[in-house]
């Protein structure tokens, strides 16, 4: 069960006294984050419905595929070789997933899987954070928790 959840730049003691890194000015922001997967239009589709974005590039040949909603893309990319992560049993790891923020977490899990997710077993936190399964077998969460 998930008791607290603190992010980074949240702290109340100065960060030498909390032993962490000062804060500093960010090189950069973040663009995209992007997902191997065997048919990168599927896959938008997709999340272009689970996010709300719209798609605003894709290859001539459909091997690239970004959407956005203005601030952030999300992009999906061809890897024939593209094997779903098999988490939360070893074999081929999770490399990386999405926390989704949503009101209402039952209403949010059950349109997602209607759009084409499913719900994955294992599920270490039910009641805040649910783990669903992306067509392309990439696992990412629907949770109530906010940073705020």
């Amino acid at each position: 069960m998930v008791s607290e959840v603190t992010f980074p730049h949240e702290t109340t003691a100065s960060p030498e006294a909390a032993g962490a890194l000062a804060p500093v000015a960010p090189v950069g922001k973040l663009a995209s984050v992007s997902f191997n997967c065997t048919d990168p239009s599927a896959l938008a589709t997709f999340y272009s419905s689970l996010l709300g974005m719209r798609q605003v590039f894709a290859t001539p040949d459909g091997s690239i595929v970004a959407l956005s909603d203005g601030t952030v893309a999300v992009t999906m990319m061809r890897a024939e070789d593209h094997a779903a992560p098999t988490w939360p049993e070893p074999g081929q790891l999770q490399q990386m997933h999405l926390d989704v923020s949503v009101g209402d977490l039952e209403h949010a899990v059950a349109s997602a899987v209607a759009l084409g997710a499913r719900e994955a077993d294992h599920q270490p936190a039910p009641d805040r954070w649910r783990v669903l399964i992306d067509p392309a077998g990439h696992p990412f969460c629907l949770t109530t928790v906010t940073p705020d």
